[in-house]
């Protein structure tokens, strides 16, 4: 065919697909409404068909929260691979790489990466004292009492809803800017398609589900940010558009790109490891020798698949690309417009709809399993006497209620990487008492909550700069700060090495940075809200539990926590307490007897 009939004949294909717009002065490629309307389709479609396959006639309500306790490798890797990805990971990571440079996708990846690392041997811990558990707010529960649950439930809820929301931002901003639908048409079609699967069947169709979407995520992204690259003349893009780059950005070890996109997120993400409910969720859902291989897998997925998508903002930078409308959740579906063929346009359309709904079908079912357990199963009827249709019930009107609620914060369109550092730092109260609350027999229940109510006191002014952080009070911030670089360190190390490690890693890391935070950290309010957050609740903790004298036996936790659908035989009893047991102390829930506490 010669040259002239061949390049017509590629036009005419092209056309057929998509649109050409210009915004704001940039030439992008738009599918027509049938188009995205037939990639919606297909696409929740494909998983309603296959959440109707796994589903029951007569559902099991702990079916519904946690599978049965006995989910296999593979899919449970895939699973916590695809909700840990989420389209807000991918739009952060390559808005933190037009940010901060080449160094930003790694600090936001390979930290993320991480802290899935560091949730498996903290998981072995919470699976081994709660095998048959739903929610780590129950737990707490028996553990504490119903302050903590609550408190612990509460948290999980305001963050599973700002998780939902930012995905549904993600997936109206996609469909705005690739079709003729409106962004609030966009966050509807995506809402409405979640639901309806996840609506089905529960926890069960969103890990079935998480492990097609997570195979052609995976897929579509090794094939499609190579093509970018190649179509945006790499590698002489990165010489030719150096001159876009300060030098801060140009540098791989950037100082700047560390103190506010690394250091904050390495703090953020081990609070969303320890609090998150989403991923508690898929914890007590796998087989519990299985809990190591998973995250392991889990933790390489994610950091290649992250790291990858965000070098997409670094190569933004270098080409000196504009975000439609100025609005840097706009990079990444820019970039793919500008520089994919209409297929692969279509795949990345896929991607990103796959990757948004991987993680908002697990923000549902997780809000569903925290109001079926945590205030109908043991606050409204009580362990003994909660009914388990009733449960489901209670799940499914929780799916409506918060998709709903999502819909209406999107409409907002806040910063996505401003949402999820802004709750983790929030989760970073939480992460002291409760891991302690799993190791240590001494943890009170009044410590637990004058803790995480104090940690937050101080978070919020120093997060939002309510109070100036000048003179004595911005030296009393960098020493509170301090002391959370040892706690984060600390935490990190005990839970690969134990106490006695732990302890030494937090007072190296505080003596090492002190005499360079001292007087400039408070400069940093996103990062010293998130480590004030972990010092304020780890020394108020320990300070209330050190010298009480009866212990608690983390054996009474199996016995008052299990299955619903086994009926009062597998709970304890209908007021809470076992018969097998007294109380004493403090907490109204410790049980006496053999105190067991962790290495």
């Amino acid at each position: 065919m010669p040259a002239g009939m061949a390049e017509a004949a590629r036009d005419a294909r092209l056309h057929e697909w998509k649109e050409v717009a210009r915004v704001n002065g940039m030439e992008t490629a738009q599918f027509s409404a049938l188009v995205v309307v037939g990639l919606l389709v297909f696409f929740y479609g494909g998983t309603f068909l296959i959440s109707t396959r796994i589903g029951k006639k007569e559902e099991n309500a702990d079916g519904y929260m946690t599978a049965g306790n006995n989910i296999g490798f593979g899919i449970s890797a895939a699973s916590m691979t695809a909700t840990w990805i989420w389209a807000s990971s991918m739009y952060a990571s390559a808005t933190s790489g037009y940010t901060y440079g080449i160094s930003g996708p790694i600090h936001y990846g390979l930290w993320g990466a991480l802290m899935i690392l560091f949730i498996y041997p903290f998981g072995k811990r919470i699976r081994a004292v709660a095998p048959k558990a739903h929610t780590l707010a129950e737990v707490m529960y028996v553990r504490h009492g119903r302050s903590s649950q609550l408190m612990l439930a509460g948290s999980n809820i305001v963050g599973s809803l700002i998780s939902l929301m930012s995905n549904f931002i993600a997936g109206g901003v996609l469909i705005s800017l690739l079709s003729p639908f409106t962004f609030t048409q966009g966050v509807f079609a995506v809402a409405a398609g979640v639901l309806l699967y996840t609506l089905w069947s529960g926890f069960r169709a969103s890990v079935l589900t998480d492990f097609v979407q997570v195979v052609a995520m995976l897929g579509a992204v090794a094939v499609i940010i190579p093509v970018i690259f190649f179509a945006a003349d790499f590698p002489a893009a990165f010489e030719s558009g150096a001159g876009h780059l300060t030098a801060q950005q140009g540098d791989f070890f950037s100082s700047t790109a560390f103190m506010e996109q690394g250091a904050p997120y390495i703090a953020a993400v081990l609070a969303y490891a320890i609090g998150n409910q989403t991923i508690a969720q898929r914890l007590f859902a796998v087989k519990e020798n299985l809990i190591k291989p998973t995250f392991i897998t889990a933790t390489v997925g994610y950091g290649a698949m992250v790291i990858g998508v965000g070098m997409l903002g670094v190569l933004a930078l270098y080409l000196g690309h504009e975000p439609a409308g100025g609005d840097l959740n706009n990079i990444i579906p820019g970039m793919a417009a500008e520089y994919l063929p209409p297929v692969l346009l279509a795949l990345f359309f896929v991607m990103i709809v796959g990757a948004l709904s991987s993680t908002a079908d697990s923000d549902l079912a997780a809000l569903s399993s925290i109001m079926m357990a945590d205030v109908y199963g043991q606050n409204v009827a009580g362990k003994g006497k909660a009914d388990p249709k009733t449960m489901l019930l209670v799940g499914r009107i929780t799916m409506v209620v918060a998709t709903a609620a999502a819909v209406a914060f999107a409409s907002l369109q806040l910063n996505i990487l401003d949402l999820l550092v802004f709750v983790g730092a929030l989760w970073g109260a939480l992460v002291f008492p409760v891991l302690a609350s799993f190791y240590w027999d001494k943890v009170t229940g009044r410590a637990f909550t004058t803790s995480v109510l104090a940690a937050l006191a101080v978070f919020l002014p120093v997060r939002f700069s309510w109070i100036p952080v000048d003179g004595f009070f911005g030296i009393v911030v960098d020493v509170l700060a301090v002391a959370g670089v040892g706690v984060v360190l600390g935490l990190m190390v005990f839970g690969f090495l134990g106490a006695r490690a732990a302890k030494i890693a937090g007072a190296v890391a505080v003596v090492a940075t002190a005499p360079f935070a001292v007087g400039s950290l408070h400069e940093y309010a996103t990062l010293c809200g998130s480590l004030v957050a972990y010092s304020v609740s780890t020394v108020i903790c320990w300070a209330m539990s050190v010298r009480q004298s009866e212990g608690f036996d983390f054996a009474v936790i199996a016995r008052r926590t299990g299955d619903f659908d086994s009926g009062p035989t597998a709970a304890a009893d209908t007021d809470g307490t076992d018969p097998q047991d007294t109380g004493h102390g403090p907490d109204s829930r410790t049980g006496s007897g053999t105190v067991t506490v962790a290495k």
